[in-house]
């Protein structure tokens, strides 16, 4: 149909994923994304009179903050997994403890009531 299919009109939305947009625009793991996702990007102006544009949320942005959150993660598990270690240790020391202390028992009773029986 002329004038509807023949011209090629951009797209409203493109994708909001980083990876996705790299993927689009053939970019690197350097390259900014925020530059590239503006695909629907709006510009106004405010009441003071200056030109602002407003751009969807990356989703899945590496930033440095997030990198540091993630270090953060990985360190504290680090730690709580060397503690509970620790505790689980103590656990098993005190189990095997409180194991033979029984079973000495059970050996001091049954070795006071052999000589009983043999007599």
């Amino acid at each position: 149909m002329p004038g509807l299919t023949d011209i090629e009109k951009p797209r409203m939305r493109g994708p909001k994923r980083a990876s996705k947009v790299r993927k689009l625009f053939n970019l690197s793991k350097e390259d900014d994304v925020r530059k590239y996702v503006n695909t629907y990007r709006r510009t106004f102006t405010t009441k003071n009179g200056k030109n602002v544009s407003k751009a969807p949320k990356i989703q899945r942005l590496g930033t440095p903050l997030t990198l540091q959150r993630k270090r953060a993660r990985i360190a504290k598990a680090k730690v709580e997994t060397v503690e509970y270690q620790k505790l689980l240790a103590t656990r098993l020391k005190e189990q095997r403890e409180r194991r033979s202390e029984s079973l000495a028992n059970k050996r001091s009773r049954l070795s006071s009531a052999k000589p009983s029986i043999a007599a």
